[in-house]
């Protein structure tokens, strides 16, 4: 599929689900990509911690496609680029803050010097890529930097959101005034692509402003250590936190590399310049306990993060009886469970834990119906495109849009294609757009053989079985069956005894040889292990000739 005259919209990843927001731009022969993102694992992913969208349809169009324009720092807009921006061989364009967290992913990746990346100014910067040009729009966001895109087109302009809120007290960065914006809409835009995380939230998501007189109370009324755990790349919130511990006259230690990296790449582009000098842990830790205050990574239950070392006893930094741990971050759904094994940890040791559920501690860096309404109302689209949530919240937004008034809307999900214009919107295909994940150092498809068979094995378990045939195909020795996973605990040996037998049985008839003998092994092997277990393993079975 090659676009001609017309403009095509076509979502490959955060459409249907919040994260790995990848959106395409088509027109007159020609691609844009707007963000390439990657999201975590969940149980449905068994050993793996990054998920990464498919990008075969732009991948063999790659020809046609000008670059790769990125919204804001957000691994969920930037995080795939690492592992599939190689394979494109397009320019990158982001802004500073942006580009420097871009810049240390390819270092990291050894692609520094293979990835051209161009570094777009601040504040309205703007460029062209063919028929397409891009204006960056400052919006308030939860990471520094935060952008919406202009994109010109020959049929109109589209207003690309990214992630957004409006917030009066920003604390970092000088987001477009409502004037700004209207001054936007006034010159027509044809659609309005927008993010859809809080369409249900009837409440505005409130300013950043607000969480320092909120932090303010909670730190100064503790006593103990006090440990304040957040997203680490919300850099306004570690502006705020640095300001709390001054105000309560507490030393401030951070904990957690990618804090490190962000208050770095903050620091190198001009942000967080009066961010306070920072102690190590041994030196927090003879700190007078009411003195002293930690930031670190891991709110979300990570197993491999600072918190989740400290609550384990595995980190320098100790907490005890009578210190606060300070969750100043939202619960991200899927994390209940590892955020619940951390919170029991501390509960144990006697710490005290604040959440946005008892202070507002907190505030979203994506907009509630209020200022989605405020956009509606500056940019007047003649076409809402939710993105950026589950099915629910895009359907939710499209209602609302229409409810005030937006002439047009569609829900749409990753894959369909979406003419835009003329004469649209209007679903007209559907492309695929399916996942893949990073195993090790190796990227599968995340629905290809190894997946799904790690899945029957984690589900199931697995029983190997060996056999050793002589020449005239009779059983030499015992078979030999190795349980992994098998729910027979103490029966374990009976349960073998039973595996082999069944095996045996097999062989002895004589009747077949070659794949079929294997076959007929493997069926005997896993209806003698479902007597037992009520369950169909997965049965691999070897034979030698000996």
């Amino acid at each position: 599929m090659t676009p001609k005259n017309e403009l095509i919209f076509l979502a490959l990843g955060g459409s249907g689900e919040i994260g790995m927001n990848v959106n395409l731009y088509g027109t007159q022969g020609k691609w844009v990509m707007v963000d390439c993102g990657m999201t975590f694992g969940d149980p449905y992913y068994p050993g793996i911690e990054l998920v990464l969208p498919d990008l075969e349809f732009i991948e063999d169009r790659r020809d046609d496609l000008l670059g790769i324009v990125l919204t804001h720092g957000h691994e969920d807009h930037i995080g795939a680029l690492p592992y599939l921006a190689g394979d494109l061989g397009v320019p990158l364009y982001a802004t500073p803050f942006t580009a420097g967290l871009i810049r240390r992913k390819l270092e990291e990746a050894g692609l520094a010097g293979e990835i051209e990346l161009n570094i777009i100014p601040r504040e309205h910067g703007t460029f062209e890529l063919g028929p397409f040009s891009f204006d960056y729009v400052p919006l308030a966001h939860s990471i520094p930097e935060g952008n919406a895109v202009l994109i010109g087109t020959p049929y109109g302009n589209i207003f690309h959101t990214g992630d957004w809120k409006l917030d009066e007290d920003p604390q970092l960065g000088t987001p477009s005034t409502d004037q700004e914006l209207r001054a936007i809409g006034d010159k027509g835009v044809l659609a309005l692509v927008c993010d859809s995380t809080n369409a249900f939230n009837e409440s505005a998501s409130g300013s950043e402003g607000m969480v320092r007189e909120e932090l303010d109370a909670v730190i100064g009324e503790a006593t103990g250590r006090v440990l304040v755990t957040t997203f680490a790349s919300n850099a306004a919130r570690l502006k705020t936190l640095g300001a709390v511990a001054q105000d309560c006259g507490r030393t401030l230690c951070v904990a957690g590399r990618s804090l490190d990296r962000i208050i770095e790449n903050a620091q190198e582009t001009g942000y967080l310049k009066d961010f306070p000098e920072t102690v190590d842990f041994d030196t927090a830790m003879k700190l007078p306990r009411d003195k002293v205050m930690i930031i670190a990574t891991g709110g979300q239950g990570e197993a491999r993060a600072a918190l989740a070392r400290v609550a384990e006893d595995n980190h320098p930094i100790r907490l005890t009886a009578g210190d606060t741990v300070v969750f100043s971050s939202k619960q991200i759904p899927g994390n209940e469970l590892a955020i619940g094994r951390i919170q029991n940890l501390l509960a144990e040791k006697g710490v005290t834990m604040v959440t946005d559920r008892q202070a507002d501690i907190h505030v979203s860096g994506h907009p509630g119906r209020p200022e989605l309404a405020s956009m509606y109302e500056w940019i007047r689209p003649e076409i809402l495109v939710p993105v950026h949530g589950e099915m629910r919240h895009m359907a939710e937004q499209a209602r609302f849009g229409a409810a005030r008034g937006v002439p047009h809307t569609i829900v749409q999900q990753n894959g369909d294609v979406v003419r835009l214009a003329p004469d649209g919107p209007e679903i007209t295909g559907h492309e695929r757009a399916g996942r893949l994940v990073l195993d090790g150092d190796v990227i599968l498809p995340a629905d290809g053989e190894t997946m799904n068979e790690r899945r029957r094995i984690g589900y199931r378990g697995l029983i190997a079985v060996t056999i050793a045939l002589d020449a005239k195909g009779k059983l030499r020795g015992s078979p030999v069956v190795t349980l992994a996973g098998i729910p027979v605990e103490d029966e374990r040996e009976e349960c073998v005894d039973d595996l082999i037998a069944a095996a045996s049985d097999v062989v002895g008839r004589g009747k077949k040889s070659g794949e079929a003998l294997r076959e007929s092994v493997r069926l005997a092997v896993r209806r003698c292990a479902t007597e037992w277990t009520g369950k169909k393993p997965v049965v691999q079975v070897s034979v030698i000739e000996v």
